[in-house]
C-alpha cells in the first residue's frame, strides 16, 4: 500500500476511527470517575554510621551505609516492621496486605530512604507512613546492635515527617483520558485496517482496478431522486447524472474506436445494480447526440425497460422471435430523438433458448442494418446464463457494477463467464457511487444543482464567467459528437427524418 491507499482508508473509515477514539476517551473518563481516590503520603529517612575518625574511615563508612540502605528498603515490607504498625494503628489487615500499599525506594549513591504508604484516607496514609518509619528505626537499631553489647553502628533519622496529602495520587484523570485517547486511536486504526482487508465490497475505482484491467468507461453517482425519476430526460441537462451518461457515451466511443461493436449488450453480475436504467439512459444519450438508436429489452425474466419508458410490453422481442410479427412492426418510437424501443414481449418459459437461437442472431443483424447503434438490456450474468449466451451475437459488452452492493469475487466470476464465451468486454460502468468523498467519480462545473437552471440552461448565481464556461462545455461536447459518432452512421436507413 502506498500513501494514497492509506489516505483512502483514512477517508473511508474516518467515522469508525473517530467513534472508536471517542469511545476510548469516554472509557478513560469513566475509569477515572469510577476509581476510588487513593492518597499517598511519604516520609524520608537518613541513614548514617556512628563512627568518627580519618577521612578514609568516613568514606568506608559511607560506602557501608549505602550498601545497608538497599537492605533496609527490603526490610520495610517485612512483617517485623509492618506488624507493629498494624497493632499500633488498629488496622484491619494483615502484614501481607499492608505490604502491597507500601513502597520503599532509595536513590543511587545516597543514604536516603523514601517510604510511601497509600490509603483511601489522606490522614490514614500519613499515619501509616510515619508509623512505618518509626518502626523501621527501632527494628534496624535492634538488628544492627553488636552481640557483645554497645550501641548500633548505624543511625536512622527521620528527616521528612509524613504529612496528609491534599490531592489524591490516583486516579490521575489527565493520564487516564490521554491513555483512553491513545488506546482508542490505535484500536480505531486497527479496526479501519481490518475492515479494509476483510471488506471485499466494491466501493470505487480502486477495488475494480484490483480485480480487472478492463477499461472503466464511466461512473454514475447515486441520486436519491433517480429512484423516482430514473431517466436522463427527467434530470436537469447540466446535472452530474446527465453529465455522467454523456461522459459514458464519449468514453464508449474511444473503447469502440474500430467501430466493430455496433450492438452493445449491457449487463451486470447481480440484480439491482442498475443495468436497465444504465442501458436506457445510454440509449437516450446516444440518440440525443444524433444517432439512430434501437433499445432492446432482452431481460426476459424481469423486464423493466417498458416500465421505465412507459411503453406497451405485451408485443415485443419474444413476439418477433417466435415469428408472430415482423420486428419493424414491433418497434415503438420514444421521445423527440431518433430512439426506438423493442420491449420484451410476453415472458417465455425458455428465455435462454430463445436468446441463444438463430432467430435472435438474425434479428440483431437486421437491427444493425437499420440503426446506427443497438443497445440490449440483458439479464444479470451470475444468476442465469442468458447474458453469456447473448454476448456471442453482439459486438461488445458493458458490465455495470453497483457500488457498495457487489463483491470482488462476483466481478471475477462475471468476467470469467464472459471470457469463457469469448465475449468482447468493452469496459465497466461503476453505478451508485457516492456524490462526495474518496469514491466520488463525478466532476462538474457547479457545486450543486441549484446553480443550474434546468429550463433556461443559465446559471442562477454565476455571472458571465459561469455562462461562458457552460457554453464552452456545450460547444466542446458538440464538437466531440461531430468529430466521431459513438457508432458509425448507417447510410442505408434512417428511422426518423
Amino acid at each position: 500500500m502506498d500513501l494514497s491507499d492509506y489516505l483512502r482508508v483514512l477517508r473511508r473509515n474516518w467515522v469508525l476511527m473517530l467513534a472508536v477514539t471517542l469511545a476510548g476517551l469516554l472509557a478513560g473518563g469513566a475509569a477515572a470517575l469510577l476509581t476510588k481516590p487513593t492518597y499517598t503520603a511519604d516520609t524520608e529517612i537518613f541513614v548514617a554510621t556512628q563512627t568518627a575518625g580519618s577521612v578514609q574511615e568516613l568514606q568506608q563508612g559511607n560506602t557501608f551505609t549505602q550498601a545497608r540502605v538497599q537492605s533496609y528498603a527490603k526490610v520495610v515490607e517485612s512483617p517485623v516492621v509492618l506488624q507493629p504498625v498494624i497493632d499500633s494503628l488498629g488496622l484491619d489487615i494483615n502484614a501481607e496486605q499492608l505490604a502491597r500499599r507500601v513502597e520503599a525506594k532509595t536513590d543511587v549513591n545516597t543514604v536516603l530512604l523514601n517510604i510511601s504508604a497509600s490509603d483511601n484516607s489522606p490522614v490514614q496514609a500519613a499515619a501509616i507512613a510515619q508509623s512505618i518509619a518509626n518502626s523501621l528505626v527501632q527494628v534496624v537499631d535492634g538488628l544492627e546492635k553488636p552481640r557483645t553489647g554497645g550501641p548500633s553502628p548505624v543511625s536512622l533519622s527521620i528527616i521528612k515527617p509524613a504529612k496528609a496529602p491534599s490531592s489524591p495520587s490516583e486516579p490521575n484523570t489527565r493520564m487516564d483520558l490521554l491513555l483512553g485517547l491513545v488506546v482508542g486511536l490505535v484500536l480505531g486504526t486497527v479496526a479501519a485496517v481490518l475492515r479494509t482487508i476483510f471488506d471485499t465490497r466494491i466501493r470505487g475505482e480502486a477495488e475494480v482496478r484490483a480485480v480487472t484491467e478492463a477499461p472503466l468507461l464511466g461512473g454514475i453517482s447515486f441520486d436519491q431522486g433517480a429512484v423516482r425519476k430514473p431517466l436522463l430526460t427527467q434530470a436537469p441537462s447540466q446535472s452530474p447524472r446527465a453529465e455522467s451518461f454523456r461522459q459514458l457515451r464519449t468514453n464508449l466511443q474511444f473503447a469502440n474506436v474500430s467501430g466493430h461493436a455496433k450492438t452493445v449488450l449491457v449487463t451486470s453480475s447481480l440484480p439491482g445494480e442498475g443495468k436497465s436504467t444504465s442501458a436506457a439512459n445510454l440509449a437516450i444519450a446516444m440518440a440525443q447526440a444524433g444517432s439512430s438508436v434501437c433499445l432492446v429489452d432482452a431481460d426476459l425474466r424481469r423486464p423493466m425497460i417498458s416500465e421505465y419508458l412507459g411503453l406497451e410490453r405485451n408485443a415485443g422481442l419474444t413476439t418477433a422471435l417466435v415469428g408472430a410479427a415482423d420486428v419493424s412492426d414491433l418497434l415503438q418510437g420514444w421521445g423527440d430523438d431518433d430512439l426506438f424501443v423493442l420491449t420484451s414481449g410476453q415472458i417465455p418459459p425458455n428465455p435462454s433458448e430463445l436468446l441463444g437461437s438463430q432467430e435472435m442472431q438474425q434479428l440483431i443483424v437486421q437491427l444493425e442494418t437499420s440503426f446506427d447503434a443497438v443497445i440490449i438490456d440483458a439479464p444479470p450474468l451470475l444468476p442465469v446464463t442468458d447474458a453469456a449466451v447473448l454476448s456471442q451475437f453482439v459486438g461488445g459488452v458493458i458490465l455495470v457494477v453497483g457500488s457498495q452492493k457487489l463483491r470482488k469475487k462476483d466481478i471475477e466470476k462475471s468476467i470469467a463467464a464472459l471470457q469463457m464465451v469469448d465475449a468482447n468486454l468493452l469496459g465497466i460502468v461503476l453505478n451508485r457511487l457516492p456524490a462526495k468523498g474518496p469514491e466520488a467519480y463525478t466532476y462538474t462545473y457547479y457545486s450543486n444543482h441549484e446553480q443550474v437552471d434546468a429550463t433556461s440552461g443559465s446559471s442562477r448565481r454565476g455571472g458571465g464567467a459561469n455562462r461562458s464556461m457552460q457554453d464552452n462545455a456545450s460547444a466542446t461536447l458538440a464538437q466531440e459528437d461531430e468529430a466521431a459518432e459513438v457508432f458509425p452512421l448507417s447510410s442505408t436507413h434512417r428511422r426518423r427524418q
